[in-house]
C-alpha cells in the first residue's frame, strides 16, 4: 500500500455530505486498506460556517470558498453532494475542468444532463462515479453496469422511494389518511418540507432513467412516460385493494415488451405475499430479470444519510483503487439511434384495479359493463360495499371496484371517455395496474 494520501474534498456538507465526512475520519484504517492508499479529506465545501453539522472536522477544512477546491492541484476526488440542477452542473463542470474526478449522488442532475457531463468527463480524461444516486445505500449501479454484464436486462421492478413506501405502509398498517401519513413521514425526517418530488413520482421516474439508460442503452426522459404519484391516493384504495388480496406500491417499471420499453411509474396494485409486496417502511427494492441469469433481487435502506453515504464512500475507494476508471468509459449509456424504440403508452398492457362512485340505484352496473365490454375489457371481479356518501347534489353513492382481465392502456382510456358521460357516476374515479 503507497504511503503518500490520496486528497478528497466535499462540495455540499448536508446531511449525506456530513455522513460521508463522519466515514471517512471515523473509518481511515479500513478505507486506506480497502482503496489501497490513505484517504485525506481535504476541504468541505458549506453554505453557512455557523451551522453546527454534530462532528468535528480539523482546522481550516470547512470553507465557504469552492474555489479552494477548483484550485488545489492536491485534490484528486471531489464528491459533489449539491443537489438539484442549477448550480450543480456549473460545478460539476469546473470541477471536471480542474482535473478532479467525480462522486455524486446528485440523481436529478444525471437524469438531465447525464450524457453531457459524462461526454464531457471522457474528453478530459475523468470519471463520475454515481452509486448513491439510485436506491441509496443499494449497490445497484454497479450491479445493472458491470455485475450482470453478460446480461441483457429484460425487466426492471422497483420501489424507488422510501418517503412513498413509509407514507403507504403506514396508511395501510395504522389505518391512517394520506396527509395524517405525510406529516409523520415529515417528523421523523423521511420527507422534506416541500414533499412534492417524492409523492408526485418525480423522484423515482429520474432514477428509473438512470437505470433504464445502464440496462438498455436508451436515453429516456421523464415526460418520455407515465408518471403518478401518491398524493392523490385515497385509504379506501388500500383498503380495497387489501380486501382483493394485494398491497399497494409506489412501482417503476422499466422492461421490454416485443422488442419496444414499457416504462411507467406509478401506484400499483402487487399480490400479497410477493417480495415486493413486504417491502415496508422507508426501504427500497428493485427485481431485476436478466435473460442469462434469471431474476435476482436486491433490497435495503433507499435514503438517508449513513445507507447514502456507504455508497458514496465506495465510489471513493473504486476510483482510488481504479476500478472506476477501468468501467466508467465502458458504461453502455446513451446509443444512437436507441436500440429499444419506447412502447406507446396507448399499448401498455395490464390488469387494472377501477373505483367508481356511482348512485345508488338500478342499472349502473350493466352500463359500466356495456361500456367495458365494448372497449374490449374484460371483467374479472366486482364488488360493491353499501351506501356511504353522497355526491355533490347530495344523492346517495356507493364504491363500485372492478379488476379486469388483461387489456391495453389505450382501451381503458378510450372506455373512460365513454364513461365519462355517465351522470350515475360522480368523479373523479381511480385507476391503478395490477401485477400479480
Amino acid at each position: 500500500m503507497s504511503e503518500q494520501p490520496v486528497s478528497v474534498a466535499i462540495v455540499g456538507m448536508g446531511t449525506v455530505g456530513t455522513g460521508v465526512a463522519r466515514v471517512l475520519t471515523e473509518q481511515p484504517d479500513r478505507i486506506a486498506r480497502r482503496a489501497g492508499r490513505p484517504v485525506q479529506l481535504k476541504h468541505a465545501v458549506v453554505r453557512d460556517l455557523k451551522k453546527s453539522r454534530g462532528i468535528e472536522l480539523p482546522p481550516g477544512t470547512v470553507t465557504t470558498d469552492l474555489a479552494r477546491v477548483i484550485h488545489d492541484p492536491e485534490v484528486q476526488i471531489a464528491i459533489l453532494l449539491v443537489g438539484g440542477i442549477h448550480p450543480a452542473r456549473e460545478i460539476l463542470l469546473d470541477l471536471l475542468a480542474a482535473g478532479k474526478d467525480i462522486v455524486t449522488a446528485n440523481k436529478a442532475l444525471l437524469c438531465e444532463h447525464g450524457e453531457e457531463l459524462f461526454a464531457r468527463a471522457r474528453d478530459l480524461g475523468r470519471t463520475i462515479a454515481f452509486e448513491a444516486a439510485v436506491a441509496g445505500g443499494i449497490p445497484i449501479i454497479n450491479t445493472v453496469s458491470q455485475c450482470l454484464a453478460a446480461n441483457q436486462i429484460t425487466s426492471i421492478s422497483a420501489i424507488l422511494n422510501g418517503t412513498s413506501n413509509y407514507i403507504l405502509t403506514q396508511m395501510i398498517s395504522e389505518n391512517w389518511p394520506y396527509r395524517q401519513a405525510l406529516a409523520k413521514a415529515q417528523e421523523l425526517g423521511y420527507a422534506e418540507e416541500d414533499p412534492t418530488l417524492d409523492i408526485d413520482g418525480t423522484d423515482a421516474a429520474q432514477k428509473l432513467v438512470i437505470l433504464t439508460q445502464l440496462a438498455y442503452g436508451v436515453r429516456a426522459s421523464v415526460a418520455d412516460f407515465p408518471r403518478q404519484g401518491i398524493d392523490t391516493l385515497d385509504l379506501a384504495d388500500l383498503t380495497y385493494a387489501g380486501e382483493l388480496g394485494y398491497t399497494v406500491k409506489l412501482l417503476a417499471v422499466s422492461k421490454l415488451v416485443d422488442g419496444q420499453l414499457e416504462m411507467h411509474v406509478q401506484p400499483t396494485l402487487v399480490r400479497h405475499h410477493t417480495p415486493l409486496a413486504e417491502v415496508r417502511g422507508p426501504f427500497n427494492a428493485i427485481a431485476l430479470v436478466g435473460d442469462v441469469v434469471g431474476e435476482t433481487w436486491y433490497s435495503g435502506r433507499g435514503a438517508g444519510q449513513m445507507p447514502t453515504a456507504s455508497s458514496v464512500v465506495a465510489d471513493v475507494i473504486d476510483t482510488i483503487a481504479g476500478r472506476t476508471r477501468l468501467t466508467f468509459p465502458r458504461l453502455e449509456v446513451w446509443r444512437e439511434p436507441a436500440p429499444f424504440p419506447m412502447q406507446p403508452r396507448e399499448k401498455i398492457v395490464s390488469r387494472f384495479y377501477l373505483r367508481f362512485s356511482v348512485l345508488d340505484q338500478p342499472h349502473v352496473l350493466a352500463d359500466i359493463a356495456d361500456i367495458l365490454g365494448r372497449n374490449k375489457i374484460s371483467i374479472a371481479s366486482v364488488f360493491q360495499h353499501e351506501a356511504e356518501g353522497s355526491d355533490e347534489a347530495g344523492r346517495r353513492t356507493v364504491p363500485l371496484v372492478i379488476m379486469t382481465h388483461r387489456t391495453t392502456v389505450g382501451n381503458i382510456e378510450s372506455a373512460e371517455r365513454e364513461l365519462a358521460r355517465l351522470t350515475a357516476i360522480s368523479p373523479p374515479h381511480v385507476r391503478m395496474p395490477v401485477v400479480n
